[in-house]
């Protein structure tokens, strides 16, 4: 995990600053904001698909992982690639 992605999930929220009401002095989403969208393309090399190995493509747009041999959409959330098999998507014919 890239040393940026690291410090906005986990030590900038604890830094959280609050005004004399107790709201947050930062907008919402506003760490999740700053963390990076794409994915590495070091990480798109090693990544395959978890059911059969197979190649994966990055849509950017559907924010996906695509394993068309599988036939199956790995969902990215918050620029993390969920490469579970039971969270995927399956793929029309």
């Amino acid at each position: 995990m890239p040393i940026v992605e690291i410090f906005f999930t986990n030590v900038a929220p604890a830094f959280d600053l609050k005004n004399e009401a107790g709201q947050s002095i930062f907008p919402r989403n506003f760490f999740k904001k700053l963390m990076p969208k794409k994915i590495s393309p070091k990480l798109l090399e090693i990544l395959v698909c978890p059911l059969c190995k197979g190649e994966l493509i990055y849509d950017e747009k559907n924010s996906e992982l695509i394993c068309h041999e599988s036939k199956l959409a790995y969902p990215i959330k918050d620029g993390i690639p969920v490469m579970l098999i039971d969270e995927a998507r399956k793929l029309d014919q």
